[in-house]
């Protein structure tokens, strides 16, 4: 097992820039080069994750440095890492953006981990006018490295004879550029991984992969990105907890096309203190055996007739629940444990009924941000990401109250009912103890 190996961030100096698509294009052109290369994505985000699954054939953990501690991320980033034979950490938004200043921000994840940051530039009317840009990406922070850039949206032969004279005046590294390609635009936020949209984003990958074998010097990036994984006397294997002979409980998570939303990281430390079976609501799947239930936030919304038509779930569920079973939901999955659902079009969905609740897609609005609530001892931090509103939300009491990254209060509300938690957040888990939420 080496421990040198390729491993960077790919930043930009603004969102739009095609993060995304080179990520997924070089994860594919990695992978055809026979190497095991592990995505990582910097935020909260779950849809990137999912498309870089798809491109590199190897699931994608989140590095978040406000839903977790510097000792946590860089413990998540060596056990992932360790194995692979290239790491490839997809930032967000622009390099040095974060939820406050540079807190947050992809460069922060780059100075933590000590990973040389290449640089996707779009180049769409521009030129020698990218020198100062680089500039100041490569200047502005002494504890980022800036090593390398792609040029993406170049119009020419000619274009990129400017770009590659901005980089020599820098000192940063031409590493190549992409031009403008037609059909590679990546699926929109709120559509992106829905069933079937999964060959397309398998042969968006390919298209890209194609490009940059074209117009991307790949095995210079991989050379002036190879270093030693640093360690930071992190566990590299996080130790499976055994019962002892004691009873080790059972937790059934739903996994399909409507219920996908869920922290890698999430389900691996589920997986340390249960035993982990999956089910799926779409495939009329009935409710495994299980001391616990975790519905994951997904798309719902899309498959509200199939979802309606397996009723056996839904008793099942309302007869756990009733009976003290405990079950978690979030966002989508808490949508799904609602009376009904009513779609942007105004049409009713009778949903599983646990919770005297309706949710709504119309008049859609996102709700977007990090929050954070005190709940039976322990401090919670998630992130909030959807479309739909409950229509009484008060019809049930909220556990918690809840707060954004600025302390400032926010109406998100965690629902209980007997042994049922509810609410719109996503978790994370990596560093609280999931089960003592029933404590």
């Amino acid at each position: 097992m080496s421990l040198v190996k390729p491993q960077f961030l790919i930043g930009a100096a603004a969102s739009g820039s095609g993060k995304t698509t080179f990520t997924m294009g070089l994860l594919r052109a990695l992978k055809r080069k026979g190497m095991h290369v592990q995505p990582f994505k910097c935020g909260p985000d779950y849809i990137d994750g999912k498309f870089h699954a798809i491109a590199a054939g190897r699931e994608s953990v989140n590095l978040d440095t406000w839903m977790a501690s510097e000792a946590h991320v860089r413990d998540v980033y060596a056990r992932y890492a360790q194995d692979a034979s290239a790491c490839v950490v997809e930032g967000v938004m622009g390099l040095f953006d974060g939820y406050d200043r540079m807190k947050g921000s992809s460069a922060e994840i780059a100075s933590l981990l000590n990973l040389p940051v290449v640089v996707v530039l779009n180049a769409r009317s521009s030129a020698y006018t990218v020198a100062a840009i680089l500039y100041g990406l490569k200047h502005f922070s002494p504890k980022v490295e800036v090593a390398g850039v792609i040029f993406n949206q170049v119009g020419s032969p000619s274009h990129y004879s400017y770009l590659k004279d901005a980089c020599a005046d820098v000192g940063v590294a031409d590493l190549g550029y992409l031009p403008k390609m037609p059909d590679i635009e990546v699926p929109s936020r709120h559509l992106g991984l829905t069933i079937g949209k999964e060959s397309e984003i398998d042969a968006l990958s390919d298209r890209v992969a194609d490009g940059i074998e074209q117009y991307v010097n790949v095995e210079r990036l991989l050379e002036i990105a190879t270093r030693p994984l640093e360690i930071h006397n992190a566990h590299l294997v996080s130790p499976v907890i055994t019962s002892d002979g004691l009873h080790r409980p059972r937790i059934a998570v739903a996994q399909d096309a409507a219920f996908n939303f869920l922290y890698k990281e999430n389900l691996d430390v589920l997986s340390r203190k249960a035993d982990v079976v999956t089910f799926s609501p779409l495939s009329g799947d009935e409710l495994p055996q299980a001391d616990y239930v975790y519905l994951p936030g997904g798309y719902p919304e899309f498959f509200t007739e199939v979802l309606n038509r397996n009723e056996r779930l839904g008793a099942q569920l309302r007869d756990f629940a009733e009976h003290g079973g405990r079950l978690f939901a979030e966002c989508g999955g808490m949508m799904y444990l609602c009376r009904k659902l009513i779609s942007r079009e105004g049409d009713s969905y009778p949903m599983a009924g646990v919770l005297p609740l309706e949710c709504t897609l119309e008049k859609m609005r996102l709700h977007l941000g990090y929050r954070t609530a005190q709940y039976r001892g322990m401090q919670l931090k998630g992130h909030e990401f959807h479309y739909s509103s409950v229509i009484q939300p008060d019809l049930l009491p909220s556990e918690v109250s809840q707060y954004n990254v600025k302390g400032a209060l926010v109406d998100t509300p965690l629902y209980r009912y007997k042994n049922v938690i509810a609410g719109y957040t996503h978790w994370y888990w990596g560093e609280n103890d999931f089960f003592k939420l029933w404590d």
